[in-house]
């Protein structure tokens, strides 16, 4: 006699993760893309380098006015030199093949908007993160609170505009990006690099040198653009691919 089939109860458990298959990012395949992304980080150390001695004696004003040359630089550089959300770089040519002529005012046309939309997202979304974080880090609760915004919004342009404009706002994207799952490249170690350079350049602060230049943010500022820059450097050609393993 045989017994009545049962149906299998569902499981309340959500399913797992699809294990990550993403590559690192490339840069687009052109001359234009490969000039901008070698002067990129030439012009990011430039601006505090530059604009260290007002930085110190009128940190606010700096900031404020560093905000937009970094806003733009930034911008020209998601614009000209990465893929946007969903855009793979095209495939390498074959031997004798020639790639199909795109007008270069209708490509960068196209970009603009996700470009835009990348830095708006930057300063409305991750500024007020951000700012939140250093309170939580141990930036000054009470004084020197438009500092530690200018400060955050400085962060924000360095680390997010290319990870919004590349990987848009996939919400398991993100999960990947913040647990260190994607593979380095120098979108991800631009970001990274960022953050570390800002924690390394608040060291110098409570040493009891007297100087001027350890008042809040300036050592902090100067971290973080150069931490950018290696980051890029090293996320682009060092450790391109890598991926951190989370024991």
């Amino acid at each position: 006699m045989s017994t009545p089939g049962i149906l299998p109860i569902p499981s309340s458990k959500s399913a797992p993760d699809p294990p990550v298959t993403s590559k690192p990012v490339s840069i687009l395949d052109s001359d234009l893309a490969r000039l901008a992304s070698n002067v990129h980080p030439v012009l990011l150390l430039s601006i505090p380098i530059l604009s260290f001695p007002r930085l110190v004696e009128d940190p606010i004003s700096a900031l404020i006015g560093l905000a937009s040359t970094t806003a733009v630089v930034q911008l020209l550089y998601c614009l000209i030199c990465l893929p946007s959300t969903g855009q793979a770089p095209p495939p390498p040519l074959k031997p004798g093949q020639k790639r199909k002529s795109v007008k270069l005012a209708q490509d960068l046309g196209a970009r603009l908007v996700p470009a835009l939309l990348s830095l708006l997202l930057s300063l409305f979304l991750s500024t007020p993160l951000l700012y939140i974080s250093l309170i939580l880090f141990g930036a000054p609760l009470t004084t020197h609170l438009p500092h530690t915004a200018l400060l955050a919004l400085h962060l924000a342009l360095l680390i997010t505009p290319q990870l919004y404009y590349v990987h848009g706002l996939d919400a398991l994207t993100w999960r990947r990006i913040v647990s260190l799952q994607l593979p380095v490249d120098e979108v991800v170690g631009m970001s990274m690099g960022a953050c570390v350079g800002a924690w390394l350049g608040a060291i110098p602060i409570p040493l009891d040198w007297d100087r001027e230049w350890q008042k809040w943010p300036v050592t902090v500022v100067a971290g973080v653009y150069a931490g950018a820059v290696v980051g890029k450097l090293v996320g682009g050609h060092l450790v391109r691919g890598w991926k951190i393993k989370m024991s």
